[in-house]
């Protein structure tokens, strides 16, 4: 059973920083990208942060140059690290993973989510 795991969330002034962690345990294959995306209230879920298994990495407008994305893939483990958090960047954040499967010469992948970790920002 593939299960996803992420922490790291809680309250901060803002302008303050937060890190948050995902662990990806049970996959059967190759992670090939994580994700983080975040969810506020009212609000349509948005991919914030993405990078995949060769470390190349994306961001939303909204966080570029504030958050940054890395991962541990011996340890199936992705970060982000937001920085100079604000109202706007509330939210409960999930954890996305692409789990590749070799099959028959061709990869099938398998997606799962976290559960969700909440950030909160008080001005």
């Amino acid at each position: 059973q593939v299960q996803v795991v992420e922490s790291g969330g809680g309250l901060v002034h803002a302008g303050g920083s937060l890190r948050l962690s995902c662990t990806a345990s049970g996959i059967i294959g190759t992670i090939s990208a994580m994700d983080w995306y975040r969810q506020a209230p009212g609000k349509q879920r948005e991919k914030v942060a993405h990078i995949n298994k060769e470390g190349n990495t994306r961001y939303s407008d909204s966080v570029k140059g504030r958050f940054t994305i890395s991962s541990d893939n011996a340890r199936n483990t992705v970060y982000l690290r937001m920085n100079h958090l604000n109202s706007e960047d509330a939210a409960v954040y999930y954890c996305h993973v692409d789990d590749a499967v070799r099959r028959s010469g061709s990869y099938e992948v398998n997606s799962y989510w976290g559960q969700g970790t909440q950030v909160t920002v008080s001005s």
